[in-house]
């Protein structure tokens, strides 16, 4: 089994994931000690020349707080009213405790619509790129006074993933109050995954905290995200002492998920992860075999099954017979004209293996 030394070699870019139980209090609100210890942890990788981007939450979590609520709202414009109020707290402190460091922070709000456009997900990498060149520490966080999806469905630890694929992170670290994957709800920790199967998923559960979505499984649909994309990923305790500085070693904390061989390019990473499927190809198992071990492009004669309305460049998943889905592409050919259509469906160039 590798060692994590070798799967972490010389990590020089890292994504920080910081969850809203690390930064509040039990009244909900900011709790600017807890946010310290954990800058001073990031402002030592920074002063090794590591280039560190945050990924925060706790803006709705500190909003709660100056709108006198003592549970996370449930009605969408509530939601996004506590993420007014609280990420401008939240920033305030970040500011403030970097800058005794010496060390200028920068506000990102991102929607998906941000990341799915290809010219806004360019511009966005090529603004943190920028500001990592000039010694800046980028604090990311979901735009949720305008982001419906994410209130609504989603979570920042899948941000954080795709932070790290958009600027090819050489490692992502999740913090929360957990200390890894569990084996059970009693069980030690997982120290490694070597591959995400059906039963390390089956060890993921949600969350009861008030002021968080997601849980676990939102972590290792992170993991499936980055590993993918060949970056490794941690999931340990932000309350332990030097947890980054220990991670960073190769020392036994939380778990490591190891990552797939190679890293896709940046195009095949913006049609795998950034996009959200227009519709579904399904397909019968000997295209499968072709597209996955043949590396060939998907032919109209190998699809059995078209599901939903998309045009010509949507991005669309396709899955076997199962509703297994094992990959997505743009397709050549809208949804009408798949019913003539003969030839090639979705290039192999615009195809990716998940």
């Amino acid at each position: 089994m590798k060692l994590r030394t070798e799967i972490l070699g010389d990590a020089r870019r890292v994504v920080v994931k910081l969850g809203t139980g690390l930064l509040t209090d039990a009244q909900h609100g900011l709790a600017p000690a807890q946010v310290e210890r954990l800058v001073g942890q990031i402002a030592a990788l920074h002063r090794l020349k590591r280039q560190v981007i945050v990924v925060t939450s706790g803006a709705i979590g500190a909003g709660m707080a100056g709108l006198g609520l003592k549970q996370r709202p449930k009605k969408l414009d509530e939601l996004q009213a506590a993420a007014a109020v609280g990420q401008s707290k939240l920033m305030a402190v970040y500011d403030e405790i970097f800058g005794r460091s010496g060390i200028h922070v920068a506000q990102v709000l991102l929607t998906h619509d941000d990341l799915k456009n290809r010219t806004r997900h360019l511009n966005a990498r090529n603004t943190l790129e920028t500001l990592l060149a000039r010694g800046v520490v980028p604090i990311i966080n979901e735009n949720d006074t305008v982001s419906v999806d994410e209130i609504k469905f989603g979570d920042n630890d899948r941000l954080a993933a795709l932070a790290a694929t958009l600027i090819d992170a050489d490692l992502l670290v999740i913090l929360s109050h957990v200390e890894g994957l569990l084996e059970g709800p009693q069980g030690n920790v997982i120290a490694s995954v070597p591959e995400i199967t059906a039963d390390i998923e089956k060890l993921a559960g949600g969350t009861d905290r008030e002021t968080s979505v997601g849980g676990m499984k939102s972590k290792i649909e992170a993991a499936r995200i980055v590993t993918r994309a060949g970056i490794p990923m941690i999931i340990a305790s932000g309350e332990r002492e030097a947890v980054l500085a220990d991670a960073l070693a190769g020392r036994d904390v939380g778990t490591i998920f190891f990552p797939r061989a190679g890293k896709l390019a940046s195009r095949k990473r913006w049609i795998a992860f950034f996009q959200r499927a227009a519709g579904v190809l399904r397909v019968d198992d000997g295209a499968k075999q072709a597209l996955c071990a043949g590396e060939k492009s998907l032919l109209a004669k190998g699809i059995v099954a078209v599901e939903g309305e998309f045009q010509e460049g949507d991005v669309v998943s396709i899955r076997d017979t199962r509703d297994m889905e094992f990959a997505r592409g743009l397709t050549k050919v809208g949804a009408e004209g798949l019913e003539t259509a003969t030839g090639v469906v979705v290039h192999r160039d615009d195809l990716v293996i998940l």
